[in-house]
């Protein structure tokens, strides 16, 4: 019952003319960014955290949790109609939602998935509600070996999952763990990585980090990759749906976030897994097969539920142990460490007024996005005419006041453009973002809890793995590291081959055919 009173004292703070305002401008910029290919919500959310200084933090990340969800949302347009996912959540919709739009079928394949979004953020923010406050007070007997693990688990499962090669995740770690190195030791005093300059003694901002990997790398990657062409955008006109497409959708409506809200809350690189298994899901479910990658709705509507639900299951982990689990979410810490709050399991109990108020404003964020986009649907797709160059060079322009605003010096816009420059080579190379962005912000604090574990049994390694918990986390690493190894030594049951059918060969001659006459008269006798 506390939990819902909590809940209850946070509508009432959220439903403030003020609060209102930030949820609907963080829901509408959300989903203009999200329409936007190339410009996802952890951009936006960088660009924006030196704007929000001046503002209180409820009422910023009321904001920014509305730019996360409307983000989920305005991807899916992009994918639909232009076959182009605005954020990589959306990939997945495309492969249902463009086929349905070059059928004329635009209008409901977009209001599958609003109605997706909605059915599964409002799932996902209840399950929120109802198990954030169980995994506090389960974290909050975790001790420092059992953080250390978890942070281990969090590096190894985002490096694994992403990208095209595991070298290149782990190269990825590399670089935001030696990013966050940079500065004083905090236990001994000593310089590391400042190149003997006194601007890097105190490190490198988070700011400026996320800001230079996110907006400067994509602009850059954009730029070199530039065409002067604008995409062909398909008509849509006002979103319904017919009682047959919503006999077709209300199960994979309900069934995604069964499948999203669990992998949002663990660190397995975002909601990318959840919306593939979501549509090989519905395709086996389905008795209408043979229309998936034709147009199915189906294909639409439960990978867009699973998708938002994925968004809350990663607002939980955040919340609860100060995991990151995506990108946007990584930048969403760094704004709460700007803030002096450190999310994690005394943060129900230190800042009730602000977490409820942030869940209870989701509920209603969820709701704006539902009343103001299906009607909106046409409007977003005339975004994609922006022309390129006069949209990353604004970007560039407020990356650059961005990082300036920080401390007002020259030093953090050459830091800018130096991580700018490790973006674009990251992307060229195939090194994905978020792994470095995790290391960034989780690596001084991983070292942080190793050093307190080793502290307690005088520099024995074994204090790292003296818990069951802390075991149990290891262990899960160990299978993730040698599944490739195990999926080849295992005996897997191997499919045979389905046999070819003979065909008879036709008759050559006139006396062949008499005798299979002859043959069929007789058997008739």
């Amino acid at each position: 019952m506390d939990t819902f009173a909590n809940l209850l004292d946070g509508f009432a703070t959220a439903i403030t003319p003020a609060h209102l305002a930030f949820a609907a401008l963080g829901v509408l910029l959300g989903t203009a960014i999200g329409v936007l290919p190339g410009i996802g919500p952890a951009m936006a959310v960088a660009l924006l955290l030196p704007v929000t200084y001046s503002i209180e933090p409820t009422g910023a990340f009321i904001m920014f949790a509305g730019i996360y969800y409307g983000g989920m949302f305005g991807g899916s347009t992009t994918s639909i109609l232009l076959n182009t996912p605005g954020e990589s959540a959306s990939v997945v919709t495309a492969i249902e939602g463009y086929p349905m739009a070059k059928r004329g079928r635009g209008a409901q394949a977009l209001a599958a998935a609003a109605i997706g979004n909605f059915v599964g953020a409002m799932i996902g923010t209840l399950l929120l509600v109802l198990l954030a406050p169980w995994v506090a007070d389960v974290a909050v007997n975790i001790g420092a070996p059992d953080f250390f693990a978890i942070m281990l688990l969090a590096f190894i499962a985002v490096t694994s999952v992403l990208g095209k090669s595991r070298v290149r995740g782990y190269a990825a770690l590399g670089i935001g763990l030696s990013l966050g190195l940079v500065g004083l030791d905090p236990m001994t005093g000593q310089e590391r990585l400042t190149f003997g300059s006194l601007h890097l003694m105190d490190g490198i901002d988070i700011v400026v980090v996320a800001v230079g990997l996110f907006a400067v790398g994509e602009a850059l990657w954009v730029a070199a990759h530039l065409r002067r062409t604008s995409g062909q955008v398909i008509p849509v006109g006002r979103a319904w749906l017919t009682r047959s497409d919503i006999a077709r959708s209300w199960r994979p409506w309900l069934r995604g976030p069964l499948i999203g809200f669990p992998f949002g809350a663990v660190p397995a690189g975002g909601a990318e897994i959840p919306t593939f298994l979501s549509y090989v899901t519905e395709k086996r479910l389905s008795k209408r097969r043979d229309e998936f990658e034709h147009g199915a709705i189906e294909g639409v509507a439960g990978p867009e539920s699973t998708a938002s639900a994925s968004a809350a299951g990663t607002l939980t982990s955040m919340l609860t142990l100060g995991l990151p689990t995506t990108a946007t979410a990584a930048v969403m810490l760094a704004a709460f460490q700007q803030y002096g709050i450190q999310p994690g399991p005394l943060l129900f109990s230190t800042e009730p007024e602000l977490v409820w108020t942030l869940i209870a404003s989701l509920f209603l964020g969820t709701g704006l996005l539902l009343v103001l986009n299906l009607p909106l649907a046409p409007l977003w797709a005339k975004l994609l005419l922006i022309p390129r160059p006069y949209l990353y060079a604004g970007i560039l322009f407020f990356a650059s006041v961005g990082a300036y605003a920080v401390s007002g010096t020259v030093v953090d816009l050459v830091v800018l453009l130096v991580i700018g420059v490790i973006g674009f080579l990251m992307r060229r190379f195939g090194l994905p973002v978020l792994p470095a962005v995790i290391g960034v912000i989780l690596g001084p604090n991983a070292e942080l809890q190793m050093r307190r574990a080793l502290q307690l049994t005088d520099g024995d390694l074994g204090g790292l793995a003296n818990t069951p918990f802390s075991i149990t986390v290891y262990a899960v690493i160990a299978v993730i590291l040698l599944w490739p190894l195990l999926r080849r030594l295992l005996p897997w049951p191997r499919r045979r081959p389905a046999p070819v059918p003979v065909e008879t060969p036709p008759p050559d001659d006139d006396h062949e055919q008499e005798s299979l006459r002859e043959e069929v008269y007789n058997s008739r006798r």
